[in-house]
Formats: C-alpha cells, sequence, structure tokens
C-alpha cells in the first residue's frame, strides 16, 4: 500500500536576492489573480509595466540585508528545518514535501515527487495560520488545478485555517516569555494586510463586513472565515496566554501596497501614535507567519524600529516566529495526526 503523505506549503521567496530573481518571484506573486484581484488587463499593466520593474530593485536590496550566504532566506530556511522535523517526528508511515506557492520549490514539483512515491493520501498544509484568498485560498487553487491533469487521483485533504491552534499560541506565548511582555509600555499583534475589498468578499451575508464597528472584534457564523476575525481571535487568544490586558495591545496590520484601503488600522500609523504618546518601548508579535521572513526580520524590526526611535521611542522588540521550535513541530504532527 502507498504512503500517507504532508505537503506544507508556505508562500514563497526570491531564488536569490538579485534583482532580476526579485522581479520574477514579483510578477509571479503579483499576477496571481488571487492576490492582484482586479481586471487581468489592468493587473498585467500594474504588475509589469509598474510594480514589478520599480519595486524591484529596492525589494533586491531589502534581502540583501536579511540573506545568509549559506542558508539564503529565513523563510526558505526556516521552511525547511519544518519539513525535516516533521518528517522525523511522523517517520516512515508518511511523505513530507515542502513547496512554496510562488517560485521553488513548486508545488507542481513537490506533487510530482508524491506522485512517483504512489502515496495514497496526501494532506496540503497551507502555512498560513489565518486563511485569506489570497494566500491559502491560492494554494487550493494551484492544487487543484495540477491534480486535474492527474489521470488517477489521490484522497486529498486540506487544513483550512489554524488561527486558534492551542500549539501555535502557545509557542507565540512560550517565544515571548523571555522578553518579559509585561515589562514592555505596549505589545503589537502586527499582521499583514490585505484589501478590504478581499474581506467584503469573504462575507457571504454581505451584511457584516465593514457594515459594523465591531465586526472583527467576535468569531461568529458570518465572519468565521474573514481574515481580520481570525487575526483578531488568534492576538485575543495570545494575550490571554501571557494576561497581557486589554488596553495594553493593539492589533494592526502591515505592508500595505497601493492606495486602495486595507485593513485597518495600519501598523506604522499605530507605531506613530504610540511614539508620540510617550511611549518608549514595544513589544511586537507577527502571528500571520509561522517563519521569519522580509516581513518581520526586516519590516518590522527595522523599518518600523527606526520610525520609532526617530520619533523618539526607544526599542522595538519582535517576538520571533515559529520557526523550527520544537513546540511548534509538535502542534504540526499533531494537527496532522488529527486530520
Amino acid at each position: 500500500m502507498g504512503k500517507k503523505a504532508v505537503l506544507l506549503v508556505n508562500l514563497g521567496t526570491p531564488d536569490s536576492p538579485s534583482t532580476a530573481d526579485v522581479r520574477t518571484y514579483l510578477n509571479e506573486f503579483l499576477m496571481d489573480p488571487r492576490v492582484i484581484d482586479i481586471n487581468p488587463i489592468s493587473r498585467t499593466l500594474l504588475v509589469r509595466g509598474l510594480i514589478a520593474p520599480f519595486r524591484a530593485p529596492k525589494s533586491a536590496k531589502l534581502y540583501q540585508a536579511i540573506w545568509d550566504k549559506e542558508t539564503g532566506s529565513p523563510l526558505m530556511h526556516y521552511s525547511l528545518l519544518q519539513q525535516k522535523a516533521l518528517q522525523q517526528r511522523l517517520g516512515d508511515e508518511y511523505i513530507v514535501e515542502l513547496a512554496m506557492r510562488y517560485q521553488n520549490p513548486s508545488i507542481e514539483s513537490a506533487l510530482n515527487r508524491l506522485k512517483a512515491a504512489l502515496v495514497d493520501d496526501i494532506q496540503v498544509i497551507a502555512l498560513f495560520p489565518q486563511y485569506a484568498s489570497a494566500s491559502t485560498g491560492s494554494v487550493y487553487d494551484k492544487v487543484m488545478e495540477l491534480l486535474m491533469q492527474w489521470p488517477t487521483k489521490p484522497n486529498i485533504s486540506f487544513v483550512n485555517s489554524f488561527h486558534d491552534n492551542e500549539g501555535m499560541i502557545a509557542t507565540f506565548a512560550d517565544n515571548a516569555q523571555k522578553y518579559n511582555p509585561e515589562s514592555y509600555d505596549h505589545v503589537l499583534f502586527s499582521f499583514h494586510g490585505l484589501p478590504q475589498r478581499q474581506l467584503v468578499k469573504a462575507d457571504h451575508t454581505q451584511k457584516h463586513c465593514l457594515k459594523l464597528s465591531d465586526c472583527c472584534q467576535t468569531l461568529t457564523d458570518a465572519n468565521k472565515n474573514c481574515y481580520s476575525a481570525q487575526s483578531h481571535h488568534t492576538a485575543q487568544l495570545i494575550a490571554e496566554k501571557l494576561n497581557i490586558p486589554k488596553d495594553k495591545y493593539t492589533i494592526c496590520f502591515q505592508s500595505r501596497l497601493g492606495n486602495d484601503p486595507w485593513v485597518q488600522p495600519y501598523t506604522s500609523e499605530i507605531v506613530t501614535k504610540l511614539a508620540k504618546e510617550g511611549k518608549k518601548s514595544l513589544l511586537v508579535f507577527c502571528p500571520a507567519f509561522v517563519a521569519d521572513c522580509l516581513e518581520t526580520v526586516y519590516e518590522v524590526t527595522t523599518e518600523y524600529g527606526d520610525e520609532f526611535k526617530a520619533l523618539g521611542g526607544e526599542k522595538v522588540q519582535l517576538v520571533e516566529s515559529l520557526n523550527d521550535s520544537p513546540m511548534w513541530i509538535d502542534a504540526l504532527e499533531k494537527m496532522v495526526r488529527e486530520n
């Protein structure tokens, strides 16, 4: 009988920090209709004519700042460690493959290896704790598009989201303990941003999203698949685990692109606001990421850190992501076996 398989899928990273490779990555990433969900012709003109050519040289410099000569990008480094550790935990009963939604190793190459191994079952875990059409939804699309070409298909299952996974929450909390969260003036839970229009599309009732002032504060049937609502829930669970009072933390969103309104409040504006209020130290969680990457290592630590200090603040401390923490690998193993 064939083996069971686990396909771990993260977002992706350029093959190198060169401008050419970063441009290739940005083109593939931003041309995904789930990422920039506008008219195809407009998307092509925007991405290939404006964003990729002008953004690639700037992004390449940022990647160069975090790139390790031996291990490459942090995202790839920690993703490979997660794959290896999970394979060791699951043993010979499973084959664990790693893929990136954009660039390498590709989903197609990973699926082909599983096909050659004659697996009977494939469990796909998109490594995004909170569901979003532009991340988890895009992984679903790509996997199913490729499997449609197979003459025979294995049993396939997906982990939709794990925003409230106990092991994940416990790992983030454990990572923060060494920084003594209570010693910081304020705590930020900074999630990757999304255009507001994508949140509205996820509201199947069309009566909840952005129509109520507190539409994301509590998970309900109406918003249970909403990225922002799941993000709020993740932050609330971590805060409860660490006994952080509600008035001492803020949930915000980073990495805006373009002029359309995105999920708010924006992290950059919150950092500015807190500095002007006289706050001197910030502890920052990024619970949308299971592995440290450009958005955590550089955007939070360097960009927001510099902004905060320029306004009179003294310290911005990033809480490391899940990376290769044994607690996180425990959670992954449990996720696989229970699904």
